[in-house]
Parts: structure tokens; C-alpha cells; sequence
């Protein structure tokens, strides 16, 4: 296998929030993905499913309720289907760009499971958003009713789950054996899929991993030299939002972590960005992670823009 091996952690903003959105979404996205593929790189594409695997578990909770003979369908296998149905979308856009290109490479999807630690203290504290924006009026009847829900950066309102810290990606030899036979791999979508290890089976657990996270253990383990975390902005800032607000070409992993200090990034937003580019930036010698905006991942990977965190 010739050439720089590059994760990459799609945003939202490349996946669309419904089936219509998603389909026009992909498209673009795929063009991008297509970009990188002729300039040699090697990629493994991670993507987040929070407004997919809301929208899932909510069609889910209201066909039990509604319809009798369905039972309830547990977090981990509505996050099942979204890695299914956001994974072929996206690989048959990408698919249809490569041969628009003449470019003869295949895409594989992969539905990986994710190992957490059942101790982990994110379960007594969920802090997770996913679906839909909710007025402050139906998030406090979601309270009511014992549903966790808080305000995401200014947004509105979600639901908000526990996102306990990946421990192992149980595909990862697949992965492995897919990269280094030249496939482009889709995988850990949404986190991917939660589990815990009980003697040598993997139950699923109701949580969501946050998945720059897990693109960072991904990128780790897979010995890559890019993790590349794609989202809504083409760089990263610090007091963001005020008149002294400043946008930041690169930084140590000291300098990231004097900044968390400082409280200076969201934590539903950029903070988990920002503490994966540290992790994957820690794990291996010259490792880079790149935060960017989709439309400027090639720039970004050219050293022309983005914020790039190193060790």
C-alpha cells in the first residue's frame, strides 16, 4: 500500500439531516473524497449520525407505541441502521464520482462495533445531543418524562444520551485488510455501534460515542499520518463569538489544552473536536490532526488553511 493514510470524520454538514438533504449532501462530499483519491491518499471515512439515529429511534419509539405487536428498538441497533443507510448513500455517491473520473477503486461499508467500558462515569452524565433541534417548550416536556435534553451551542434544544470514551474497534483487521487491498473504507459511522464486552459477547448499550473520538482511536490504531475532523468552519477559534474572537492556524498540543482550560471551545460542539486532535496528535510520532470545513479538506491537507494540532 503506496501513499499517506488519512482518516476522515465527516460533520454533519456533508451528510444532510433527512434522506433528501442527505442524497444532494453525499454528492458533494463525494467530490471532495474524490479529490483526495487522485492525489494519492488512502482513506478510511468516518461520519456522525446524531440527526439520523434520533430520527430512527423516534420512528422506532412511535411504532411501538402506535402499533401493536412492535416492541421497543434499543439505541444501539437504531445506530445500527443509520451506519447502514448513511454508509450506502455514501459510498455509491462516492462510487459514481471515482467512475465519473475513470478512476477504478472500490468502496467498502463496514458496520463496526465500538467496545466501551460499562464503568465508564459518562453514564451517569449524559452529555451526548442527537435528533432533531427542540424548542425549550418540548425539551421540557421530554424532562417531564425523564428524557435528558439540553441546549446545544445556541442552537436549540436535543436529547442528549451518555458517550462513554471508545476502548476497541472490534472490525478493526477488517479495516486493516480492506486499506491495504485499496479500498476506500466507510466505517465507525455515528461512533459505531456501542457494545460491551461480557465474556466474549458483545452486547449493545444505550449510549452514542462521539464519533471524532473514535476516529482518533481509528486513526491511531491504523498507524494513519492525518486524522482530518470535517466541520461547519473552515478554522478553529478562540473566543469565539466576541470582538477579541480569533482564528487559529495551528496549535501545539499544549497550547489545546491551555485553551480547554480556559474553556474556550463548546462542549457540544468544538470541544470534542479539538480534545481528538490532541489524542490522535499524542499517539505516534509527526501524526497531524487537521480541523476544517468539507469544501476545504484538500487546502487543508495542502498546509493552506485549516487548524492543524501537533505534538
Amino acid at each position: 500500500m503506496n501513499g499517506k493514510t488519512v482518516v476522515i470524520a465527516l460533520g454533519g454538514n456533508a451528510l444532510g439531516s433527512n434522506l433528501e438533504e442527505q442524497k444532494k449532501a453525499v454528492e458533494k462530499t463525494a467530490k471532495v473524497i474524490a479529490d483526495l483519491v487522485e492525489d494519492g491518499v488512502n482513506l478510511v471515512i468516518t461520519h456522525g449520525n446524531g440527526p439520523q439515529v434520533g430520527m430512527i429511534q423516534d420512528a422506532m419509539d412511535t411504532l411501538a407505541t402506535e402499533k401493536e405487536g412492535y416492541g421497543s428498538v434499543p439505541l444501539p441497533v437504531s445506530v445500527a441502521m443509520s451506519q447502514g443507510y448513511i454508509g450506502i448513500g455514501l459510498q455509491n455517491a462516492i462510487k459514481y464520482e471515482l467512475y465519473r473520473r475513470n478512476i477504478d477503486k472500490k468502496v467498502s461499508t463496514i458496520l463496526s462495533q465500538v467496545e466501551v467500558d460499562k464503568n465508564d462515569e459518562a453514564f451517569s452524565h449524559p452529555t451526548k445531543p442527537i435528533g432533531r433541534f427542540l424548542t425549550k417548550e418540548e425539551a421540557e416536556i421530554n424532562e417531564a418524562k425523564g428524557i435528558a435534553c439540553m441546549e446545544d451551542a445556541g442552537r436549540g434544544y436535543r436529547m442528549v444520551v451518555a458517550s462513554p470514551m471508545p476502548k476497541k474497534i472490534r472490525e478493526l483487521q477488517t479495516i486493516k485488510t480492506l486499506l491495504e487491498a485499496g479500498h476506500i473504507v466507510l466505517t465507525c459511522g455515528g461512533g459505531g455501534i456501542p457494545v460491551i464486552n461480557e465474556n466474549g459477547y458483545l452486547n449493545g448499550i444505550n449510549a452514542v460515542i462521539d464519533k471524532d473520538n473514535a476516529s482518533s482511536l481509528l486513526a491511531a490504531e491504523l498507524g494513519a499520518q492525518r486524522l482530518i475532523i470535517l466541520t461547519a468552519v473552515e478554522k478553529v477559534a478562540i473566543n469565539f463569538g466576541k470582538e477579541n474572537q480569533q482564528w487559529l492556524d495551528a496549535m501545539s498540543v499544549t497550547q489545546a489544552e491551555e485553551y480547554i482550560r480556559q474553556n474556550q471551545f463548546a462542549k457540544g460542539s468544538m470541544l470534542p473536536k479539538v480534545e481528538a486532535g490532541i489524542r490522535f496528535a499524542k499517539s505516534g510520532k509527526g501524526r497531524i490532526a487537521l480541523i476544517t470545513e468539507l469544501e476545504k479538506a484538500a487546502e487543508g491537507m495542502a498546509g493552506k488553511t485549516g487548524t492543524i494540532i501537533y505534538q
